[in-house]
């Protein structure tokens, strides 16, 4: 990609500072200067992994940087409900097989190319590559008939599937579909987002450029700087420093201290989560009554109230709350250590010792709910060793293998979040969950019309991952992040952290230098 710098210089801003990366970038350490007005963000985690690709990202830095990027054909708003994006409207046949697109007229791409019709074929192409289907296209990929889909004129666009999913909407509203070009090269990124690539060092930073023709809210700010933090108080610090002027995923612990130091938090209602993840293909863990009696010997209010300060409510290990069909009505599974021992001694696994691997970069919440776990469950008569690695190794070649850690996830409805998570075909099956039953109850579900019918076949596949799942599902955290008191125009968002990562929405007031 063209970064306007040569390589010596990129070179000093892979070794620098974060204070010394704001200089490099082309002015002082603030984020306002007499000719650029930049906002630059602390991202949670990272790595040399991190990717500017639209179809798949992974750790909360490459969301931030596809958000920015590229956009999908539709949207969740700050309320997870469904809204345009780049296609204006859409509407299905009776049967969910066919579904016609139209797109929003004007949209133009960062290299001046118009939005078409055929650049959604060759995002659908692309994203639906059997080779490598990206992560949230496989529901769409897996009944797409691409020999019969495609461009019926230059704004609209016909899907016609093999077979009926009702929840196509959806699922083109993922972050992780965004439409790009017909002439797309991943190593000069094009996308219709609001900024424009222009650096980007893995695991470091990136830097994009304000886009001047952006169909939508134009950003107020010229540049968009993004740089990788592995270390929660090195974020802190260099955002009350004024290195940075927003970070994503504020430890809780430290929202009257930035308050009292003239920052602010931006606290959303969420249906993210930090699960304890156990592989039911290993063991011990492979055995029902363990899975429950891990379950058991987690007292989830005070992981709450401790890990993430209060700002969480209670799970009971499912997820999708904001869903239609969430079974809230199952039994809240209590903290109860006598009964987790008593299970671990049927299953003769009295004594038992396991680690539990975990990163900052699940979030804040995440090492802290690690450390509490392992004293809870010693009530059971369990030893519980946490393995703290970085983010580089955490989502490295073991990610997904992991016989018991943690991760995060973002607010998704149940159909596509199981289709993420809990499908023999999933990308990231991280339990290794394989039920037959299940899996056909999701299949029948994401094809149902009918909202009461598709709603009954959802509760019955979570009473499923309910009695027999890999994951502690103990809270829905309220996401924590925050900003300088010079940033204004943020809002709250059930969707992702830091305003669904839209830094369009964010201006600097005069204050900033």
């Amino acid at each position: 990609m063209q970064t306007g710098l040569n390589l010596t210089r990129r070179n000093l801003l892979a070794g620098a500072s974060a204070a010394a990366v704001a200089a490099a970038l082309g002015g002082c350490a603030n984020a306002l200067d007499r000719d650029t007005l930049r906002l630059i963000h602390g991202a949670t985690g990272g790595g040399l992994k991190d990717t500017l690709d639209p179809h798949f990202p992974v750790a909360y830095p490459d969301i931030s940087r596809v958000r920015n990027l590229y956009e999908p054909l539709f949207q969740f708003n700050t309320d997870y409900i469904i809204e345009p994006a780049l296609a204006e409207e859409m509407e299905s046949s009776a049967d969910a097989k066919t579904w016609t697109i139209h797109l929003r007229d004007g949209v133009t791409f960062h290299h001046g190319k118009s939005l078409t019709a055929d650049d959604v074929q060759a995002t659908f192409e692309r994203a639906f590559n059997p080779d490598n289907v990206a992560p949230q296209a496989g529901e769409l990929a897996s009944v797409a008939d691409m020999a019969a889909s495609g461009p019926l004129d230059e704004l609209t666009y016909r899907l016609v599937l093999n077979e009926p999913l009702a929840i196509v909407p959806e699922l083109l509203a993922a972050y992780g579909l965004g439409v790009i070009p017909v002439d797309f090269d991943l190593s000069n990124p094009v996308g219709t987002g609001a900024f424009k690539a222009d650096l980007f060092v893995p695991g470091q930073r990136s830097r994009f450029l304000k886009f001047a023709d952006y169909w939508d809210q134009q950003a107020s700010v010229d540049e968009l700087v993004i740089i990788d933090f592995a270390d929660d108080a090195a974020k802190v610090n260099a955002m009350l420093a004024g290195q940075i002027q927003t970070t994503d995923n504020l430890p809780t612990y430290l929202v009257e201290s930035i308050r009292d130091q003239g920052a602010q938090a931006l606290i959303s209602e969420s249906g993210g989560w930090l699960p304890f993840t156990m592989r039911v293909d290993l063991e011990p863990f492979s055995d029902p009554l363990v899975r429950e009696a891990l379950r058991l010997m987690t007292d989830r209010q005070q992981l709450i109230d401790q890990a993430l300060n209060g700002y969480g409510t209670l799970g009971n290990d499912l997820y999708s709350p904001f869903d239609p069909g969430y079974a809230d009505d199952l039994p809240q599974r209590e903290h109860d250590p006598e009964q987790a021992a008593a299970l671990l001694a049927q299953a003769g696994q009295s004594g038992l010792q396991i680690e539990v691997v975990t990163s900052t970069a699940v979030g804040s919440g995440g090492v802290e709910a690690a450390n509490l776990f392992a004293q809870q469950a010693k009530q059971a008569g369990v030893q519980v060793r946490v393995n703290k690695v970085d983010s580089s190794t955490f989502y490295g070649e073991q990610y997904l293998q992991w016989p018991f850690a943690q991760d995060f996830w973002a607010t998704r409805n149940y159909i596509p979040q199981a289709a993420q998570c809990a499908l023999a075909s999933s990308p990231y099956n991280e339990t290794h969950f394989d039920d037959p039953e299940f899996e056909d109850l999701i299949m029948r579900a994401r094809g149902e019309v009918d909202l009461d019918t598709r709603n009954d076949l959802v509760r019955q596949a979570q009473q499923i991952e309910y009695d027999t799942g890999g994951y502690i599902i103990w809270a829905f955290k309220q996401q924590v992040d925050a900003y300088t008191q010079f940033v204004e125009g943020l809002v709250p968002s059930r969707d992702l952290p830091m305003s669904s990562f839209l830094f369009k929405r964010a201006r600097l007031t005069q204050g900033a230098v």
